[in-house]
């Protein structure tokens, strides 16, 4: 209860900044309510006009309909108001959570990014944000409303008869027991069932983009079979809370039954001796139905306000994840740097149960080529991935130009970097907006340039548009080497001082290799440079070669001098080359 108390706050949080809008939707709900309780007093009049034979006044039963036909339609129009101003409140709502959930993705660690499924995460920022605002509105509309219908009809009832409304106000808040064990019920079942669509999301999107693979290696049917594992969780849980909840709005209309019968009831004695008209208690039937309507559309929503609370816990969970740790208030920009890698007694690890670098040492001076090399796991990726903080070290220190990485800006320092992956990158724009990513005011003088030294120019003027080709999502419409050789013209655009290239060579031709490796050759040339490769032909220009293996470095110096050890990178290298 604590828990969901906390939600509410948060969600109302988010609500504040509109409470204009809010105030505006209670004036609109106060008219429509006291309009819409208007018209049955009307009615009344014109019952008591027409309950005796050759007694019925058509005059003025005509002018009291007339006025209950401009006052419904006077309803209506403040209640269209009334949903603007909650809709707007609505859709603003979500929109600032969104928002923040997007910003979030950019401040977490990658850590949190890595171990978390992409679908689950993608599915807090659409399904379970689209569940709080059909919440909210549906939630707000009727608490507004509900809350002046039944202060207004319990003040009418109050003015016709005492001794009847009392009845009413007695019996009605059973109602609302009756939904509030239930909602107990249903809600723990609402929370699995958010869980369950995060786990149904993750699992789609990675079999949709991985189809290639799930085919050639005939997984579709085992796929199959996970999918309905998850998607029969999903329906359990999903019907079971639809069970729970649905009870709510027949017990809540029983209880309102019983509240009409005791009007009619009380009502008949009281005209029998004279208390009341018929008219009269036609009017309070509708008061008494109206007084119980609200609780009744409440417990009606009860399934999606549920969904709205345990959707908004999911998003909350992600929003209190902690940031990554801020820049010192004090770290310098770097514009530049000649180049100089220091790394000093480096331990680290992905968990702590696992070692994986152990006071790992290395120092390059400017311009040097490093070559990293080992089996796979050793470590190679996450050396990469430690000099550019996209994970801190748990111990030592990593040295740029003599200034510990730390003490610099992150955006600063990754400026000084330029990466090309393995796995190669595209996003839904031009050709020209992708290579010119790093540099977005580059010049189309700037782009071909970086183009022709990638070897792809002739390529790109071919395509139907040229450089202003749409690039379809994830660059379906581009073959692999193609996306890598336009990543690798990214980062030939940036300049930058220190080059590092994670198998960047992976996806091409050996032909257009031994044409890029020159173009590299020339970019590399006065750069430092970390070289990550499995093809030991591409590093035999290296400066220093580093042989990986359990996060140590077992040997170093050059192709030729690790050759003549006839050591671990020897065994490596013959097993690439060796004749059969």
């Amino acid at each position: 209860m604590k828990k969901k108390s906390k939600t509410i706050k948060r969600i109302l949080f988010y609500v504040s900044p509109y409470k204009s809008k809010l105030i505006m939707a209670i004036i609109f709900a106060t008219l429509y309510v006291l309009l819409n309780l208007t018209a049955p007093i009307f009615i009344g009049f014109a019952i008591d006009n027409a309950i005796e034979k050759g007694r019925v006044d058509f005059v003025e039963i005509g002018n009291l309909l007339l006025i209950v036909g401009v006052t419904v339609l006077m309803c209506a129009f403040f209640q269209w108001l009334m949903n603007l101003c909650i809709n707007t409140v609505s859709y603003f709502t979500v929109r600032d959570m969104r928002r923040d959930i997007f910003k979030k993705f950019n401040t977490v660690p990658l850590k949190y990014i890595d171990s978390h499924p992409h679908g689950d995460l993608i599915s807090r920022m659409i399904n379970d944000t689209d569940n709080v605002g059909d919440g909210l509105m549906q939630g707000i509309t009727q608490f507004f409303s509900g809350l002046v219908m039944v202060l207004s009809t319990l003040c009418f009832m109050l003015a016709i008869n005492v001794y009847i409304a009392v009845v009413v106000v007695l019996i009605t808040p059973l109602s609302m027991f009756v939904a509030a064990f239930i909602s107990r019920l249903s809600q723990k079942m609402f929370r699995e069932q958010s869980k369950t669509q995060g786990e149904i999301s993750a699992y789609i999107e990675e079999y949709v983009g991985q189809q290639k693979t799930v085919r050639a290696f005939g997984y579709e049917r085992q796929s199959q079979e996970q999918f309905r594992e998850i998607n029969e969780r999903l329906r359990v849980c999903g019907e079971k809370s639809q069970f729970y909840s649905s009870f709510a709005n027949p017990s809540t209309r029983f209880v309102n039954g019983i509240v009409t019968a005791a009007v009619c009831v009380v009502g008949a004695i009281s005209a029998i001796n004279g208390g009341m008209s018929i008219g009269s208690i036609s009017v309070f039937l509708t008061y008494a139905n109206q007084y119980t309507k609200p609780f009744n559309e409440i417990t009606g929503v009860i399934p999606q306000l549920q969904s709205a609370l345990a959707g908004a816990e999911r998003i909350f969970n992600l929003l209190d994840e902690q940031n990554q740790k801020p820049d010192k208030k004090d770290a310098v920009i770097l514009n530049g740097c000649k180049g100089k890698v220091d790394i000093e007694n480096v331990n680290f690890s992905y968990s702590p149960d696992k070692k994986l670098i152990t006071n790992f040492n290395l120092h390059v001076k400017p311009g040097q080529r490093v070559a990293i090399v080992g089996p796979t796991g050793c470590g190679k990726t996450t050396i990469i991935n430690l000099l550019m903080r996209f994970y801190d070290v748990n111990n030592g220190n990593i040295y740029i130009d003599n200034t510990d990485i730390y003490d610099i800006k992150r955006k600063s320092l990754r400026s000084l970097y330029g990466m090309v992956l393995q796995e190669s990158w595209l996003y839904n724009a031009t050709v020209r907006d992708n290579i010119a990513y790093g540099k977005p005011d580059a010049t189309l003088e700037e782009v071909k340039a970086a183009a022709k030294k990638a070897f792809i120019d002739n390529f790109i003027e071919r395509l139907p548009n040229g450089y202003d080709t749409i690039v379809t999502e994830e660059g379906t419409n581009f073959s692999q080497g193609q996306r890598q050789l336009i990543c690798i013209a990214r980062v030939m655009l940036c300049d930058p001082p220190i080059l590092i290239l994670d198998e960047a060579t992976s996806s091409i031709d050996t032909r257009t290799e031994m044409k890029i490796q020159e173009a590299f050759d020339n970019m590399m040339r006065g750069r430092t440079s970390f070289i990550v490769a499995h093809r030991l032909s591409t590093i035999k220009k290296a400066d220093i070669i580093l042989v990986m293996k359990d996060g140590n470095i077992i040997e170093q110096g050059n192709h030729d001098s690790l050759i003549q050890k006839k050591g671990f990178y020897y065994r490596l290298y013959n097993s690439q080359f060796a004749k059969s």
